[in-house]
């Protein structure tokens, strides 16, 4: 025994670190998994595809593996620290029948609930409305998320609400995530490299937000050859251009999309019409370059640029409109390995929404402007002390800009500058500390703890009114001042237990607080909604989420299924007080109306991973209420987004070397509505007499779409390479309610007096096809 003890003391432990990495492109690879083989220790790669792993000295062999990508084994003599990259090889074309969507057992093993990583060539090959790829759209084919309506891109996670989801595209938020009044999302796929959703037991590294986490990298740019790849739609054309600045070295990619709807409509408008000049596109720009310094220094910046605009003419009434709205990010990332054990990223981090409208009628001018825009420090560490533990932890510094509804005019000479809301300003900052911790074989922890902090600043005016709603006092606060300051811990919590290895048993429970809110009157984001700070009388929501599941695999890892329940508390809650109308002279806040709301549901998930048919089926049944003291009588409602059933089938089968089929089946039931139950007539005109809110369902909501992916044969001789992509969006041209309205026709007086409830629906049967080119 002496002599045992006197052996282990003398074993010395050594650390072998790297990155994770594609040969062909330089890429690094997120979350790539290293193995110990006939081990079960082992670690995953961050965001930067970096790792680090502890071990006692002497002989093993490393396996590393990743979505897609041929594992790759290496020997090791542990004598001494060592840096080891892992370059890993695609699946060569004779292997393609077998897909993997994610690591092996991965979402047995891992403590983390509700996570979905998506690789983006798993969303390319699903069918897309109008051929336009979107990340949005499948991440709504998800069980626990469910879309905003007929086409929109807004997600809603577990309940909430759609500013309740952190939208990250390397590390900067994205405010407004719709073109096209939401039907399209701003995420252009070429640009893409990675897709990740969190929707339950989101780590302490996240924050701001109560339901889910959408963090979404860029592809950094191919450091070995020069690249071109894009698309040709039926409304939209893309173009991506990626290489070395120097080889091995520094890299960028430059990623570029335009709609051509005007340019397609524009030789069907006469010149004479009175309409020639009303058009609409959007188009989006993203670009990211970096450098690697040395083997422990590396810099990237990236950015996103996109807009939407829309002209309306009227030349008959001398009416000019124009309305641009868009978002623009911009990011600087600097890592450095400060030894084997201890990687740093430091982040500095722009991001701008606005809208602006703008109308010209004659010699009469007005313009209305609103927007946030926020200016980001962030530092970010990930320590791997021992081989069962992984811990990160930072802080954040954030100030933001609010900006109202500000509107402005002319008339010849005549300047209009109203008592518009003033502009909001605040500080928010964050701390936390999270530990990844293998307890034993069985048993995984994450637990985490973040404090956030928020402050509202001058200046600012509190306004005292009198019944008639006019100014009869004030105080004020100069640039800088404290307004009103929160903040609070946000504990993070998830076990996870083996039962064996293909089961274990998973709980979690979690904390949020969020300090800016979309308040909106419709049922999917536009740009017309406005994000509110918390203040003085805004308070920030606070959100408790519990949830437990249990995860099973088959028949060697080929079948992945999942059952989890969940319980969400969200406490105040935004609403507009009942008869709100849109009123840009006044603050909002003067309308809000707090309660609070909860949700809660089971979520059931079936996936296949392997074979030339793959794909899965996911099932929710979920309850989400609101319950307002001065709405509905104080009584409780269902949240416009509550849906008692959801349904997403979705199917990948590999036909041959030259065809790909895809497609997706969805079944949900009828958002909730506010309708007329009565109709009255006082002095000759038709009073109508509405329900309870969202007493009413409308019909249930079901679509079945198709793809397929044709590849020719290729030509050794040529550097190009391309692809065909048909597509048929709601094959059986379900007509889906999207609103309800009532149509009257006749006259109160002779009694010929008619009110019809009609249906509008948006659209039909889509086929659209798609070319994609690449070399």
């Amino acid at each position: 025994m002496i002599l045992t003890s006197l052996f282990a003391v003398a074993q010395k432990k050594y650390t072998i670190s790297g990155y994770a990495k594609d040969v062909q492109n330089g890429e690094t690879l997120i979350g790539a998994t290293i193995t110990v083989k006939g081990n079960s220790k082992g670690i995953t790669s961050n965001q930067y595809g970096f790792y680090s792993i502890t071990l006692l000295d002497g002989n093993y062999e490393l396996i590393c593996s990743y979505a897609g990508y041929q594992p790759k084994i290496t020997e090791v003599k542990l004598d001494a620290d060592q840096s080891l990259n892992f370059d890993l090889i695609t699946r060569s074309a004779l292997q393609e029948v077998v897909i993997t969507a994610k690591k092996t057992d991965g979402n047995v093993k891992n403590a983390q609930m509700g996570k979905f990583v998506l690789p983006i060539e798993q969303i390319k090959a699903i069918p897309a409305f109008l051929g336009e790829v979107d990340l949005l759209k499948t991440i709504q084919l998800l069980p626990g998320v469910r879309n905003a309506g007929e086409g929109s891109a807004g997600i809603y996670v577990r309940g909430g609400g759609p500013d309740q989801n952190l939208i990250m595209l390397d590390d900067a938020i994205v405010y407004n995530t719709g073109h096209l009044f939401g039907f399209f999302s701003i995420f252009n796929s070429d640009a893409i490299k990675n897709v990740s959703l969190i929707k339950g037991g989101m780590p302490a590294q996240y924050g701001g937000r109560l339901s889910s986490v959408l963090d979404i990298s860029m592809k950094e740019g191919n450091d070995k050859k020069f690249q071109v790849e894009g698309g040709i739609g039926l409304i939209a054309s893309r173009i991506s251009i990626q290489g070395p600045i120097k080889k091995n070295k520094a890299s960028f990619i430059i990623s570029a999309r335009r709609t051509y709807i005007d340019a397609l409509t524009k030789p069907f408008i006469k010149k004479t019409s009175q309409f020639y000049g009303s058009g609409y596109y959007f188009y989006d720009l993203n670009a990211k370059m970096n450098y690697k310094f040395s083997e422990k220094d590396r810099l990237y910046i990236s950015g996103y640029f996109g807009r939407d605009v829309f002209n309306f003419v009227n030349g008959k009434r001398s009416l000019d409109v124009n309305i641009p709205w868009g978002n623009a990010t911009g990011t600087v990332r600097y890592n450095h390995v400060f030894n084997k054990r201890l990687f740093g990223n430091t982040s500095f981090v722009f991001n701008n929404y606005n809208f602006s409208f703008q109308a010209a009628q004659s010699n009469f001018k007005i313009k209305l402007a609103s927007g946030i825009r926020d200016v980001t420090l962030k530092q970010d560490f990930d320590l791997y002390p021992f081989t069962n533990h992984k811990i990160k932890f930072g802080g954040l510094y954030t100030y933001h800009k609010f900006t109202p509804s500000v509107v402005s005019g002319t008339q010849d000479t005549v300047v209009f500058k109203p008592q518009n809301p003033q502009a909001k300003f605040a500080h928010e900052a964050a701390v936390y500390l999270q530990d990844d911790w293998d307890v034993s074989y069985k048993i995984k922890i994450n637990a985490g703890l973040r404090y956030s902090w928020f402050q509202q600043i001058g200046p600012y005016n509190i306004y005292t009114t009198d019944a008639n709603g006019n100014r009869t006092d004030s105080t004020k606060f100069s640039s800088g001042q404290p307004v009103k300051t929160y903040g609070g811990l946000e504990p993070r919590f998830t076990l996870r237990y083996g039962i064996n290895d293909e089961t274990s048993i998973k709980a979690s429970v979690t904390r949020n607080l969020q300090y800016i809110h979309l308040v909106s009157n419709s049922g999917s984001t536009l740009p017309t909604d406005l994000w509110v700070p918390s203040t003085y009388k805004v308070k920030p929501q606070i959100s408790w989420l519990y949830a437990a599941g249990l995860f099973k695999n088959f028949n060697n890892n080929t079948f992945e299924t999942s059952v989890e329940l969940y319980y969400k508390s969200m406490q105040n809650q935004i609403e507009y007080e009942e008869g709100y109308t849109p009123n840009t002279l006044e603050d909002t806040e003067k309308f809000f109306t707090f309660g609070k709301g909860w949700s809660y549901g089971s979520e059931f998930f079936i996936n296949k991973t392997k074979g030339r048919l793959t794909g899965w089926i996911g099932y929710t049944l979920s309850y989400t209420w609101r319950k307002f003291p001065a709405l509905n009588f104080g009584e409780k409602y269902p949240a416009k987004y509550d849906r008692r059933h959801d349904l997403s089938v979705v199917a990948l089968y590999e036909l041959n070397k030259r065809w790909k089929l895809s497609a997706t089946f969805v079944y949900g039931s009828g958002n909730a509505t506010t309708l007329p139950q009565r109709f009255y007539i006082v002095n000759g005109v038709l009073t109508q007499e509405y329900s309870r809110i969202n007493e009413y369902r409308l019909p249930a909501y079901h679509r079945l779409d198709f793809a397929g992916i044709y590849s020719p044969k290729k030509n050794e001789g040529r550097k190009w390479h391309s692809e065909w992509v048909f597509s048929v969006y709601n094959v059986y041209s379900r007509k889906n309610p999207y609103f309800i309205y009532f149509d009257q026709n006749g006259s109160a007086y002779d009694g010929s007096l008619k009110v019809q409830g009609k249906q509008v629906s948006l659209f039909p049967i889509i086929p659209a096809v798609t070319w994609n080119f690449k070399f």
